[in-house]
């Protein structure tokens, strides 16, 4: 098979000639002749393409053939051979639109085509390189002042399987005389292009800066910083195409997972990893690492800052150690004729003697079962002096009622229910005696009673979930059966075709071995701790811009990522060119957010528009038509999308003017790594007093084209 899928493949791309003959160059060629020149190549790729994907086609069909097989190891065989058959055929597809997207023209006349996935020949040489290849590397890294020997790079756009669009990089002036240099540059031409409401990958378009962070060692921790539109996102998505085309072995094995702020922004990069042939990363939002639950709301700034700190771990660990709603508050039982009973206050001094031996409820009902029979045996032995006590525990620990009433007095907790217990003011007050002051203890318990769980609500079940105590389960594997002590390899319909949107490890999994975080200064400390059990070993990529924080303790969060991040090597990265917004948007925005912000990164906007912000004040009567026409004079002005951003409390009046299908309404904190070509910003000191000048400067920073700011009066 052709195709280069792994690390062997990456090797071989260091050890052999992965260059290859074209027509030699014509400085003068028009525009058209090079693009036929190119479309020429790639129409021989496709060809190749075409002979592989029958390949593997006839290599799946064969292995049906054999369904027949009843022997075990045949079956293995069989399955093996079917599954490797239809990835292979499954990762040809998914590359098939732009497989071919750069070309290298190297000081010495040979050329290097850059693509989607690497591809050979009939004789096995090199024909197409992979992007993540170190023979691809300097397509990307090579520069005006290193060169890498390359004298020029072309970027080629494509739809389907024809080239549309070629544009050049001149990197050796006195290459001119022999190549032609046909556009103005492919970055420039690709953030010009209209916005889908989904990211898209950069593989034609990765700077060397960003080249740098992708391809890091995958062990440590990679920090990746820098300001608005640096791509930071974007960084972080490939570098796990890159990790997972490294070393597959153990990325696929283990898992790769890649956590965001919200289920919003999952949505618009759920398309990147699978644009580039990857679909085993487990993507989750933070309002979704836990099993069952997809929590979307926002608390108000001040009870979810409550929520995040520190300060929940005792009050959390008190919640669980109190009686549970219901529990019965007496004891009765009747052992050679007398009644003895257990009245609450000593029921009470039971469980906490059992929390003494088993701080973990859901693991100690043993333990309670054996507290009970201590304190009835301290009221039986004076009485019956000749009782003995393992006599007395036999008898009365299997009675029907005793069970019953162990049941009642310590049942299994579900963290949900615990975490609703807080919802009761006095229980609250009761566990966060303290710890917590009045008005704090009566806006979390308010959230709390919601009918639904917030954001900050799932660092706090994942929590209790260890506090209560996990059972622990058998670990089998979900694809893997055995038949007469042979293991079998599941079939490619299970493995592959019946595979579920997500990665089938639930949101419970801890052993992955790579974690990436974005947004990463916005998360709290009890969110920290939620992600550090999901990456105990695990390699680490951070990804976050301090000054755009909405966690309003810094200090407090950074000690929690020390502790969540296993300490090792650490790779950091600094990325300082702003690609999404215009300089005008952008400048707007610094000016803004710099009086107001300590230590703010300002990335360079590399592009002009020429279009200056809107700055309007309206009275509040006059904010729903203003807000209107704005997105009318939007939509005819742009090609793509249109984001109205607005304070939570004014979602209900402006719902009603989103009828355009390329109009999205969402709150300052969704708007955290999103992007839009227009964009309308209501009421920015509202959104700058309720959440910090940091989500203020997130929203002056989501336009790539044009900005309103409409302000109240």
């Amino acid at each position: 098979m052709s195709q280069e899928p792994g690390p062997a493949d990456a090797q071989h791309d260091q050890d052999v000639d992965t260059t290859h003959a074209v027509p030699v160059p014509d400085p003068a060629s028009t525009p058209e002749q090079e693009i036929a020149i190119e479309q020429r190549f790639v129409d021989r790729v496709y060809a190749r393409v075409d002979v592989l994907r029958g390949e593997a086609e006839g290599n799946r069909d064969s292995g049906y053939a054999h369904l027949a097989a009843t022997v075990p190891g045949a079956r293995y065989e069989r399955d093996v051979f079917v599954f490797q058959a239809a990835r292979r055929i499954a990762d040809l597809d998914s590359q098939h639109e732009g497989l071919v997207f750069g070309r290298l023209d190297f000081d010495d006349g040979k050329v290097r085509h850059v693509g989607r996935l690497g591809v050979r020949d009939e004789e096995y040489r090199t024909l197409l390189v992979d992007w993540r290849a170190p023979a691809a590397a300097p397509f990307y890294r090579a520069t005006a002042l290193d060169r890498q020997e390359v004298s020029r790079r072309r970027v080629i756009r494509s739809f389907g399987r024809t080239v549309e669009e070629i544009s050049d990089d001149l990197l050796n002036e006195d290459a001119g005389e022999r190549l032609p240099v046909i556009g103005d540059g492919a970055l420039m031409a690709a953030l010009g292009r209209k916005r889908t409401g989904r990211m898209r990958d950069i593989v034609a378009t990765i700077q060397a800066e960003q080249d740098a962070a992708i391809r890091a060692p995958g062990r440590g921790a990679t920090i990746i910083t820098g300001g608005p539109g640096t791509g930071k996102t974007v960084v972080a998505l490939h570098r796990a195409a890159f990790l997972l085309y490294q070393d597959r072995s153990r990325y696929e094995a283990a898992g790769i997972l890649v956590v965001g702020p919200s289920a919003v922004f999952m949505k618009y990069i759920g398309r990147v990893l699978p644009s580039l042939g990857e679909e085993t990363a487990a993507l989750y939002s933070l309002g979704e690492l836990y099993a069952g639950v997809e929590a979307t709301r926002q608390d108000r700034p001040e009870v979810a800052a409550v929520k995040g700190g520190t300060v929940m771990l005792p009050i959390l660990r008190r919640l669980v150690r109190q009686t549970p709603p219901g529990a019965p508050s007496e004891l009765r039982i009747v052992y050679r004729g007398d009644v003895f009973k257990l009245d609450a206050a000593e029921l009470a001094a039971a469980r906490a003697r059992v929390f003494e031996k088993e701080p973990r409820p859901n693991l100690a009902k043993t333990e309670a079962g054996r507290a009970l029979l201590v304190a009835l045996w301290r009221k039986i032995k004076p009485v019956i002096e000749e009782a003995e006590p393992a006599k007395f525990s036999r008898d009365v620990g299997s009675r029907g009622e005793f069970l019953t009433f162990l049941d009642h007095w310590w049942p299994d907790l579900d963290p949900a229910d615990v975490l609703g217990w807080g919802g009761d003011v006095r229980r609250l007050a009761s566990a966060a005696e303290g710890h917590m002051k009045k008005e704090a203890i009566e806006g979390v318990a308010a959230s709390l009673r919601e009918t639904d769980f917030s954001i900050p609500d799932v660092a706090l079940l994942d929590e209790l979930r260890i506090l209560l105590g996990v059972k622990p389960q058998p670990r089998g594997r979900d694809r893997i059966r055995s038949w007469d002590g042979i293991q079998e390899v599941s079939t490619v319909q299970d493995r592959y075709y019946d595979r579920p949107e997500r990665q089938a490890r639930d949101a419970f999994y801890e052993d992955y071995a790579h974690v990436i975080v974005d947004e990463a200064q916005d998360l709290s400390p009890m969110q920290w701790r939620m992600l550090g059990r999901r990456g105990r070993g695990a390699g680490w990529t951070i990804v976050g811009d301090e000054a755009q924080s909405s966690w309003p303790r810094p200090r407090e969060s950074a000690d929690a990522r020390r502790r969540a991040v296993p300490s090792g090597r650490l790779h950091e990265f600094h990325l300082t060119k702003n690609y999404r917004n215009s300089k005008e948007v952008f400048e707007y925005a610094a000016d803004w957010a710099k009086p107001r912000l300590r230590n703010i990164d300002l990335p360079e906007a590399v592009r002009e528009t020429g279009v200056a912000v809107v700055e309007k004040t309206v009275a509040a009567d006059a904010l729903l038509p203003e807000v209107a026409g704005a997105v009318v004079q939007a939509l005819a002005a742009v090609e793509g999308t249109v984001g109205i951003i607005a304070p939570y409390g004014r979602h209900a009046e402006l719902a009603d003017i989103v009828h355009d299908g390329r109009v999205t309404l969402v709150g300052p904190l969704e708007s955290k790594g999103l992007e839009w070509d227009a964009v309308i910003a209501v009421d920015l000191e509202a959104v700058a007093k309720a959440h910090g000048a940091g989500v203020a400067y997130v929203v002056l920073t989501r336009a790539t084209q044009r900005l309103t700011r409409i302000d109240l009066a």
